[in-house]
């Protein structure tokens, strides 16, 4: 019996978590009953939902699959993507190659592992400031705002030349675009906030440029297509620019930020997780990916859309269907992964597709890898008593967000004894 068959009756993307780690409940019976659901959108149309680590792989990997966001319906909003918005100008995530590849090549020297190296003793000495900060501050303090925000806002800041003095605002406008059932008007307006500012940015980088990377982009990288000295020497529009720009300053600090909260509330509630890393430092890399695997903050998962009619997992899906690949639920598969609902440090998720797969594998994945693993290991080493400073039930959690973490994280610490 076809999937079809067992699941005319669309229903929407499953919501609902028993536990702040795990993700919703639903999917382990989804994933049970064949792994391909029927999936009902918000906007009033149908589509898939695809459970399985095996079909999730396979629908980002599957070029007869789309990523323009301009034919997907969103699992989680109502109003589309506005026809023929230039602020998708250099949002490359919702785009397909060639067009894609093109952003994706410019980038990358810049977000490679070796090409990241040298940014390790700064990442580092970010850390200890913030560490030293909370330290001479004492407890208790919120961990989100003065540990796991403000690190990777700074790196990303600092990496592409944005004033880090205006983080309040540009956060702002990041919240309104993360934060699920905005007005449409609310969203774009935030967006226009956004690009606005973006835009002034990169006019300001022609008038005084600086070796960052968006004044490289800007004024012409040696590397570059178009040869040094010229305004569009990357071979972008300042459209482009200003598209490119947002996504990386969004996305270079909203999920790292989340990793670096919800990971420390996981390994607080897993104290044996938390002293295994302390006491076994050679463990970290493991321990990253692990962590990646097991919370999954992309919570609604990454959606496609079918170019033609083909069948996967089981699914006759028609051309011009919306596909689901649910992230948090294949980073849970028993197919896949011992024990999947189990925090083990010291096992190695080598599958884990937190950050996705295939081409759109996102690309800042090095450089958050090396916030968490330089992040972790010296918040614990700083205050290996760290706990919570409120009972577990009253950690707020963004279910209300794009990107699932927590709002807050009251933590509190036994101070030294005065020598």
């Amino acid at each position: 019996m076809s999937v079809t068959s067992r699941a005319a009756a669309p229903a929407p993307l499953p919501r609902h978590r028993d536990c702040p780690f795990d993700p919703p409940g639903a999917y382990a019976a989804l994933r049970e009953d064949g792994g391909a659901s029927r999936l009902a959108f918000p906007d009033g149309k149908a589509g898939w939902l695809l459970t399985r680590h095996e079909d999730v792989t396979r629908l980002l990997a599957d070029d007869r699959f789309s990523s323009d966001r301009r034919r997907t319906s969103s699992p989680v909003h109502a109003f589309p993507v506005r026809p023929g918005d230039r602020r998708m100008l250099g949002s490359f995530i919702g785009m397909d190659p060639p067009e894609h590849t093109r952003y994706r090549r410019l980038l990358s020297k810049w977000f490679t592992a070796r090409g990241l190296r040298g940014l390790q003793p700064r990442i580092a000495e970010i850390v200890e400031d913030h560490l030293a900060a909370m330290e001479r501050a004492g407890p208790p303090v919120d961990l989100v705002t003065s540990f796991a925000q403000p690190i990777p806002s700074l790196v990303i800041c600092e990496l592409l030349g944005v004033p880090y003095e205006d983080r309040a605002d540009f956060q702002r406008w990041a919240t309104v675009l993360l934060r699920l059932g905005q007005r449409e008007e609310e969203v774009y307006a935030a967006r226009d906030a956004l690009w606005d500012y973006m835009r002034g940015l990169i006019d300001a980088k022609r008038q005084r440029p600086d070796e960052a990377l968006l004044s490289r982009l800007v004024n012409g990288d040696h590397d570059a297509p178009g040869g040094p000295g010229s305004a569009t020497a990357a071979g972008l529009t300042d459209e482009e620019l200003t598209g490119v720009g947002l996504l990386l300053l969004v996305a270079g600090h909203e999920t790292t930020a989340n990793m670096l909260a919800l990971g420390t509330y996981a390994l607080l509630r897993h104290p044996e997780q938390s002293r295994g890393m302390r006491e076994r430092p050679e463990v970290i890399d493991h321990a990253v990916e692990e962590l990646l695997r097991y919370l999954t903050i992309v919570q609604f998962g990454i959606v496609r859309v079918a170019r033609e009619d083909l069948e996967i997992a089981g699914a006759r899906v028609r051309a011009g269907e919306t596909v689901v690949g649910a992230l948090a639920s294949a980073n849970r598969d028993a197919a896949r992964f011992a024990a999947p609902d189990t925090l083990d440090v010291t096992r190695d998720p080598g599958d884990q597709i937190a950050f996705g797969h295939g081409v759109h594998q996102c690309l800042g994945q090095h450089l958050a890898r090396m916030e968490m693993r330089t992040g972790y290991p010296a918040l614990l080493r700083r205050f290996p008593t760290l706990r919570l400073a409120v009972p577990p039930d009253e950690v707020p959690l963004r279910h209300d967000m794009l990107i699932y973490g927590v709002h807050r994280l009251p933590v509190t610490w036994d101070r030294a004894a005065a020598p």
